[in-house]
Formats: structure tokens, sequence, C-alpha cells
């Protein structure tokens, strides 16, 4: 029989990448989302997998519902992906963000307790948790969360840790930096640069706002990091791993390739305003990952100077361009 996996949150960027690659894998993939919609569903129908996946409802803060959806579908591996995902929005609305992510992530780690089936779970971290550190994070760097998003996260990352360490579970995190695709929304900085260069050469467009153009992350290709998850559940033990480029990109270089795609000079159309700067934005976040190299043989194969251009084109095209 093949192995089933339950995705939480399987219409998201990571989610729809995840669902197509244990596809490719021989998987029975059963996935979650809270709206039961097809808006909702229109990256797994981009990527052409929709038929061949069950998507259920589920609002995983509901306890009792999480409980007897485990229990019916009795899955080999569950890869929670769920929760709220900005960090801007996270400010907005913390007590949602927090039961979105760390409340969440109690009630399936308790699912898969009560199920008394050996489940392998993964759970998806954040570099965010590390804060504003100086040099690159690894899996000994001390968390430092400094936004509502950040401080959810690292609360559940201590649950999967301490159900691991109490309980025995086969339960680990991948502490994932930036990582993004065509499939991102236009609320990520990433794809309003790309949707932005490519609006401005359609002449749909004059400028762009941005905030600090000088702020560096760790960006990387979604497809590459939905393989780490999998990977991280096919190992004898679980651990937690940082899932990284190990490269910092400023947001200015970002501008750059997706403009220079195009042909346009991005500093004659992208102008800056305080007012779009996050609070306790961190001036560079880079992740160290040498020890997902090492032990899963997993590293970051996709750079910016492919993707940026991917996203451009998409952006384009969704315009006729």
């Amino acid at each position: 029989m093949p192995k089933k996996a339950l995705i939480l949150g399987i219409t998201g960027q990571d989610g729809a990448y995840l669902a197509q690659f244990l596809l490719g894998r021989g998987y029975d993939v059963v996935g979650t989302s809270r709206k039961n919609s097809d808006d909702a569903f229109w990256r797994l129908n981009v990527l052409a997998i929709k038929k061949n996946i069950r998507v259920l409802q589920l609002d995983p803060t509901i306890l009792s519902d999480t409980l007897d959806l485990v229990n019916i579908i009795k899955p080999d591996e569950i890869y929670h992906l769920s929760g709220q995902s900005s960090v801007a929005l996270s400010f907005q609305n913390p007590q949602e963000t927090l039961d979105s992510i760390s409340l969440s992530t109690k009630h399936v780690l308790d699912a898969i307790k009560k199920s008394k089936k050996e489940i392998k779970l993964f759970f998806a971290c954040s570099g965010e948790c590390f804060g504003n550190i100086e040099g690159d994070a690894n899996e000994q760097t001390l968390f430092q969360p400094e936004s509502p998003y950040a401080m959810a996260k690292a609360s559940a990352y201590e649950l999967v840790h301490r159900y691991r360490e109490n309980e025995g579970f086969f339960a680990c995190s991948g502490i994932l930096f930036n990582h993004e695709s065509p499939l991102r929304t236009v609320n990520y900085v990433t794809r309003k640069i790309t949707k932005a260069a490519a609006d401005i050469k359609a002449k749909k467009q004059d400028t762009l706002v941005l905030g600090d153009l000088s702020i560096q992350r760790d960006w990387g290709y979604s497809p590459d990091y939905v393989e780490a998850m999998y990977l991280m559940l096919q190992q004898d033990k679980p651990e937690d791993y940082v899932l990284a480029t190990g490269r910092g990109t400023s947001i200015a270089d970002i501008c750059e390739i997706a403009f220079s795609h195009v042909g346009l000079n991005y500093r004659e159309y992208v102008e800056t305003d305080p007012a779009f700067v996050r609070p306790n934005d961190k001036l560079r976040s880079v992740g160290d990952p040498l020890k997902a190299k090492q032990q899963l043989g997993w590293q970051a194969k996709t750079t910016l100077e492919t993707f940026i251009p991917m996203m451009v084109d998409k952006d384009l095209s969704s315009r006729g361009t």
C-alpha cells in the first residue's frame, strides 16, 4: 500500500508544491484547508493536481475536529504547514496568529497521541524566530523572536520538541528561511516586486514604493524546500534542521534582477517610504544549512537569478505580455 500523507495547509504555496512532490513519489495525499471553495484551490489547479488529492475543510484550532480527522485519515506522515503566515499581519492580529500556529500545533500533537498510531510529524517553523542576529543562524542559535508571528512559531517549535523528548514522537521542525515561487501572492515583497516589474513594463503602473532596500534575507525556491521536508521524515531519527540557502540578498538586489529581466533600470521606478518598514524589522537574516547538507544530502539548488525571472514571466503572462 502507498504511504498516506496529510498536509495541513495544502492550498498554500508550500502545501501545493509538497502535494505535487509526494504524488510524484506514489503517496496517497490528503490535504486540509480552512476554506473549501474553488478560489482557495487555485494553486492546486495551476499545478494540475487537484483531481489527484482529497481536500477536506479543517480549522486545526478546533481540537475535536483535529482529533477526529487524524483518527479517520490515519496518515503515516503529517506535514503541518497551516497557520497565519504574514509577519506584518501578526502585529495587527496577534491572538489569531498565536492560535493558528501554536494552538493548532498542540492540537495536532494531541491528535497523534490519541491516535496511538506511529505518525511522523513535520512542523514548518521559521527563520524569523532568530530575530536580529550577527552571522548565519544554525540549529544551535538561540531564538530571539521579535514579532507575534515569530513568537508563535517559536512556541510551536518548543511544543514539537517537548513531545519528541517526552512522548517519543517522531516529530521534527524545519526552520525555514524565506522561500518564494510563482505561487506567491502579492502581499509578499518578492511577488510585489516581480508583479510591479511586469506591470511597469506593460505600462500599467508607474512606480513601485518599498521600505528599506538594504534589508537582507535568505531567499530560496519553494519546490527545493518541500523536498527537504520530505527528507526529514525519511530519517532514522527525528531532528530539527535549518533550511536555507546560506546566501544573503538585499531587496535592492531582488529589484535589480526583476527589472533587468524586462530591460528596465529599477532605480528609475522604485521609491522608498519609511511607512513601509515593519516594526522591529531585521536588517539581515541568513541561515546556515550545513547540517541539512551533511545529514539529509539536501541543499538549495535554484538560485534567485533563476526563480525571480520565472516569477516575472508568470506576471507577464498573466497580462498577456
